[in-house]
């Protein structure tokens, strides 16, 4: 590993450390007021429907709509109806190496 890796490890591990002690060392103890809390309460799934939406519809450098795609469709249909996400997940995997083994 160069040292140029290292420095950015470094780098990157600092960087994270100092995000996630700023919150506790700037509140001292104290709670969040209401509309940050909701903000920080809502991050999460947002941040996870983008994260799904940008490996459903991007390939690298253009978007697509492929296997993958249909596969996550298949995920949020049988999460409609049964609202267990495991089946939901089982689903789309399914889905989606069934349209790969076609070849679509």
């Amino acid at each position: 590993m160069s040292v140029t890796i290292a420095l950015v490890i470094l780098g990157i591990a600092i960087t994270t450390f100092a995000i996630k002690a700023a919150g506790p060392a700037l509140l001292g103890g104290r709670d969040l007021p209401d509309p940050a809390q909701r903000v920080v309460t809502l991050m999460a799934p947002a941040l996870i429907a983008a994260l799904v939406a940008v490996n459903a519809f991007a390939d690298g450098t253009r978007l697509h709509v492929g296997a993958d795609t249909v596969g996550v469709v298949a995920a949020a249909v049988v999460m409609a109806f049964t609202k267990r996400i495991i089946v939901a997940v089982f689903a789309a995997a399914a889905v989606t190496a069934l349209l790969r083994l076609l070849g679509l």
